[in-house]
């Protein structure tokens, strides 16, 4: 799948704003029990980036439809992506090898990378 711009520098931002909090992590805990925590914010990282898949692919079907059946599908889709959050914070507190503060970092890495995106990139 080929991704814009946009979005390799929003996923790249996802990475790194995890990273950091990682990091703070493992400063914090000062052992091997910040892999909880790695797992976590891998998890959460990893489904804000398919988000970003999610919401390129929305757009780009939603641009090519009529529009009353744009404006349902673009329900839907948001509705998905807001049942993929869900269920990895539902995942992050019931697992208790995946620290829930991980997957927190993770899932909000994406509204704070957009944010940088828009003041960094010009968007």
């Amino acid at each position: 799948m080929k991704m814009s711009d946009l979005a390799k520098k929003v996923s790249v931002t996802i990475l790194i704003i995890s990273s950091i909090c990682v990091v703070g992590s493992v400063i914090y805990y000062r052992s091997i029990k910040f892999l909880s925590f790695l797992l976590g914010a891998l998890l959460g990282s990893a489904v804000s980036i398919a988000k970003i898949f999610m919401l390129e692919r929305s757009v780009d079907k939603t641009l090519k439809m009529d529009k009353k059946s744009a404006g349902g599908y673009v329900i839907v889709q948001y509705f998905l992506r807001l049942l993929l959050t869900g269920a990895v914070l539902v995942l992050g507190a019931v697992v208790p090898q995946i620290n829930l503060w991980g997957v927190v970092a993770g899932v909000f890495a994406y509204p704070v990378s957009l944010y940088i995106a828009r003041i960094a990139f010009r968007i």
